[in-house]
């Protein structure tokens, strides 16, 4: 691994670099940040592919075009006069040092759960309303029900027992079968995916990365059997859904 010396020149040539394309490249000198936002969202989604797949050299890459992102909107805010890369590094030190009185200062923790609830207090403390001020309006609903949930656990609001937490979505489905009113269904059904969310977080697993797991592999099976009908030469659109049905279930057999 790079000595921190190396660290800190590399991120120092990154910085010259965008310095230079700043200055001299037409493309680079006609962003904004607005311009640049959709961007660094789907490079973070590429990161979050790259990390699924546990690919380590593509989260490098990854990583890379992120920083580059970050690099970019610090440019841009001290061509504005706002802020630059300093202003934003020390900002996230500060917080950093601020929500870890742990470490920093004289606060005791027991455990992982103490120093989650800590920070939600502290946020608090500096003005926030709402633990659930600090969500993202434009965040994915599911994830954005986990980080609701998440929240709200820190601040204490969670069942007792994964039972409890099951038990809730058994109610949630049983009031979304009973109701025929489609607007009513459509409401009950949301309720449905936010109890099953908030029992896969309370037992550990990341719903987002589970739903995106099996998309890949549904994905790759669908795929496959499109190569398998075409095989015995079908036109797979041609065929009827039992048909169809046992070319999956011949493919789930070859896979397994």
């Amino acid at each position: 691994m790079n000595s921190r010396e190396d660290q800190l020149k590399a991120f120092d040539r990154l910085l010259t670099i965008m310095d230079e394309l700043r200055a001299e490249c037409p493309w680079d000198r006609k962003q904004t940040l607005e311009s640049l936002r959709h961007l660094t969202i789907e490079e973070t989604y590429e990161l979050g592919d790259a990390i699924l797949n546990n690919d380590l050299q593509e989260i490098k890459k990854e990583l890379g075009d992120l920083f580059l992102h970050l690099v970019f909107y610090s440019k841009i805010g001290s061509e504005l006069k706002a802020f630059d890369v300093a202003d934003v590094l020390n900002s996230i030190s500060e917080k950093l040092i601020h929500r870890h009185p742990h470490i920093y200062s004289d606060a005791k923790v027991e455990n992982e759960e103490d120093v989650k609830r800590n920070w939600e207090k502290l946020k608090l403390k500096e003005g926030k309303k709402s633990v659930l001020e600090g969500v993202p309006k434009g965040l994915p609903a599911m994830v954005k029900a986990y980080r609701m949930q998440e929240k709200a656990k820190g601040v204490g609001f969670e069942f007792d027992s994964a039972e409890d937490t099951w038990s809730k979505v058994e109610e949630e489905i049983q009031e979304f079968k009973a109701e025929t009113d489609i607007d009513k269904r459509e409401k009950e059904l949301g309720d449905v995916l936010f109890s099953l969310i908030n029992y896969a977080r309370f037992t550990g697993i990341n719903p987002e990365n589970a739903l995106e797991r099996t998309n890949q592999k549904f994905l790759n099976r669908f795929k496959l059997m499109e190569e398998l009908a075409e095989a015995k030469g079908f036109v797979f659109s041609d065929l009827n859904i039992q048909e169809q049905d046992a070319l999956w279930n011949e493919t789930k057999k070859n896979i397994n």
